[in-house]
């Protein structure tokens, strides 16, 4: 291969989802292979250690692409070919290209349901495969689900804020930070409680129909042509009907009284207006005050503080459209730790990075569809498990193969809202959140407590 050469498309298919990875889980990988260990058995564990600030609780989301990832895992012989030619594996084993060349995930995947509200230190995810599997997979597991419970997350903030009822819609494909990002965002979006994405591509994807309204460029293009705004409202209602109509490209009062007009008269039938800009809680009132009838639609930089604010000002309002402040933000942190190598508990005892040893279960107590604590045990542990508690972490994949077929979005979505219910009401603050203290079992104490002097005596 050329490396001067340059492919300018920079596009991604899953064909090539093998290298889209870490160079040092390869080299990792070939150290493995070398020293004759890589099929040990291992378990990693995927968590973050705290939450983003302000956040009292994460939705863990992205499990379908993951596991959709490690069911397609592989490695072509022009991919290896190309990892050859970089002269990096000049000094690895042979056996390491063969590893590669029949690659496949045979391993087991445990991981908490879609649209489940997690805290830090509890696992997401579990992989037990052999070690070089478990290994290579870190970056796009990593990369998936952390992105997508972050939307999620912040999704579900805004659906909590705005309530049931309202609608809400995704916007965020230009402010998303990559296009495969923004068809992620879309489908954590919905996953997490939205009504609909405007990314064509996402909604066709998810079988949904894509949602949207109509911009300023084309108020202002039929405007200026015909020096009348009022001609590319009835432009757009001509070609669209029922769509809602973009009302705050001049004077947002003045346009409204002359739609109410208009439908007073017949000559229009207007189901939606959106607001773009401005003072959104005197200008939605005084759009009511004209068109009673019709649904307020807002949009522009809104997040889940700004609909509280909004709603707590009674501001008329049915729906919101949101991008920026949905697609980007603080990242969730979700780091990827071995947890258990051939049967041996191992940890991290680095300063302020400490991490539980062994494979673990976490358990949910709920009391009356309220949840009251959450408790990490390890897996095998069986004894003083509250028997109204319930175990997340959930055997999703099985030697490579899935358990059960993906989930649809709705399903997931309605798991969202119910967790989100199930969370007392200082863990869904927006401002200065708590959230629980996470029970360790006694059993796992004990064996963070052996496996940290083991460390120490070596």
């Amino acid at each position: 291969m050329d490396f001067a050469s340059e492919d300018r498309a920079m596009s991604l298919s899953p064909d090539e989802y093998s290298l889209l990875t870490d160079l040092y889980q390869l080299t990792m990988t070939a150290c493995y292979v070398g020293e004759g260990i890589e099929n040990k058995p291992a378990s990693f564990e995927l968590f973050t250690r705290k939450l983003p600030d302000h956040f009292g609780y994460l939705i863990a989301m992205g499990l379908t692409q993951a596991l959709d990832y490690l069911a397609n895992l592989k490695f072509n012989s022009s991919q290896i070919e190309q990892l050859q030619s970089l002269g990096i594996f000049s000094h690895v084993n042979n056996r390491f290209w063969s590893v590669l060349a029949e690659a496949k995930f045979s391993g087991n995947v445990w991981a908490v349901p879609e649209g489940t509200a997690v805290f830090a230190n509890e696992p997401i995810l579990r992989i037990e495969a052999p070690l070089w599997q478990a290994q290579i997979v870190e970056t796009y597991l990593l990369n998936t689900i952390n992105y997508q419970t972050l939307i999620a997350t912040k999704a579900a903030r805004m659906r909590d804020a705005a309530g049931p009822d309202a609608k809400l819609l995704e916007f965020g494909t230009r402010r998303a930070f990559s296009p495969q990002a923004s068809l992620w965002a879309a489908r954590a979006a919905l996953g997490a409680g939205f009504d609909g994405t405007s990314n064509v591509l996402a909604a066709l994807k998810l079988g949904r129909k894509p949602r949207g309204t109509m911009a300023h460029a084309l108020v202002m293009a039929i405007a200026a042509i015909d020096e009348n705004e009022d001609a590319a409202f009835e432009a757009f209602h001509h070609y669209f009907p029922g769509a809602p109509l973009l009302i705050d490209t001049y004077d947002t009062v003045k346009a409204a009284q002359r739609l109410a007009e208009q439908v007073k008269a017949g000559k229009i039938q207007v189901q939606g207006v959106r607001l773009d800009s401005g003072d959104m809680v005197e200008l939605s009132k005084q759009v009511r005050s004209l068109l009673p009838e019709v649904e307020i639609f807002a949009s522009g930089d809104i997040d889940e503080v700004e609909i509280a604010r909004l709603k707590g000002a009674e501001a008329p309002i049915n729906g919101y459209g949101i991008g920026t402040k949905l697609v980007s933000g603080t990242p969730v942190n979700g780091v990827y730790k071995l947890v258990e190598i051939d049967g041996i508990p191992v940890m991290k005892e680095s300063s302020s990075k400490v991490t539980y040893p062994g494979r673990k279960q976490i358990y949910r107590l709920m009391e009356g569809g309220k949840m009251k604590g959450d408790r990490l045990c390890l897996m095998d542990e069986s004894e003083s498990i509250n028997p109204s508690s319930i175990g997340l972490l959930q055997l999703v994949m099985k030697d490579g193969k899935l358990v059960n077929q993906p989930e649809p979005l709705a399903a997931i979505a309605e798991r969202t809202a119910a967790s989100v219910a199930s969370l007392p009401p200082e863990y869904r603050r927006f401002d200065h959140p708590i959230f629980p203290t996470l029970e360790i079992s006694e059993e796992l104490a004990n064996l963070r407590q052996k496996v940290s002097k083991s460390i120490e005596v070596k």
